[in-house]
């Protein structure tokens, strides 16, 4: 049918012209909310990724298709926090999770374009791919509604334990909605394994971008 063919879209300039003088800032609007993002020069995880972009804009844009309203969220490699962001500004539960490294400059973004928002309180989380997760996200506990993760796909020694993370929190009835830029056969190879794991759509292709918004969820046997 149609409605299973991704849509075709351009990730849309709706950051805001720079208020402050410092390279190291972002302004953005999403879901009504000016949002402003600090990066950080010496970590991957603390800059913009055109993936973060592309999934923010498509949260926000179908919010009938995917209502974030009071579920639970999890996002993986979080970086700068864009993306935890408009989820708890569309009324999510959020645990927003990265490396150790990066966490202070993501809870700094994250509580900063909160705390007047009227949102669920976000959680800020160590999460080492593929380590310690049973211990530290015990399923009893931590199940979670959407898994989000953006770009997560550019250190190629990670991608294993990224697909075990991703396969562990998967649980029957979350929703995992990926989005990546596609540059190198690795991206290509990596899709096909969690085509292979999981029911794998495509919602949006953002040509120009490079970049491809997936949904998957666990294969039913």
């Amino acid at each position: 049918s149609p409605t299973d063919s991704p849509v075709t879209l351009k990730i849309l300039q709706n950051w805001v012209p720079k208020i402050s003088h410092y390279f190291d800032k972002e302004h953005y609007t999403y879901v009504g909310h000016q949002i402003v993002i600090q990066e950080s020069i010496e970590h991957f995880g603390a800059v913009v990724w055109p993936g973060a972009l592309a999934l923010s804009q498509y949260l926000e844009s179908n919010q009938d298709r995917f209502n974030l309203k009071d579920k639970k969220v999890l996002e993986i490699g979080a970086g700068t926090g864009l993306v935890s962001i408009v989820a708890c500004i569309l009324g999510a539960y959020v645990t927003a999770t990265d490396l150790p490294e990066v966490l202070e400059n993501l809870s700094f973004n994250i509580s900063k374009n909160t705390k007047d928002a009227n949102t669920h309180k976000p959680e800020v989380r160590k999460l080492v791919w593929g380590e310690g997760l049973s211990e530290d996200f015990p399923l009893s506990r931590c199940r979670y509604d959407f898994i989000l993760a953006s770009d997560v796909v550019y250190h190629h020694a990670a991608l294993d334990a990224l697909l075990a993370t991703m396969a562990y929190f998967c649980q029957p009835g979350t929703v995992l909605l990926w989005a990546n830029k596609f540059r190198f056969s690795t991206d290509y190879e990596f899709l096909e394994k969690v085509c292979n794991i999981f029911d794998t759509t495509i919602l949006a292709e953002f040509p120009e971008s490079n970049v491809k918004l997936l949904k998957a969820t666990m294969r039913k046997n």
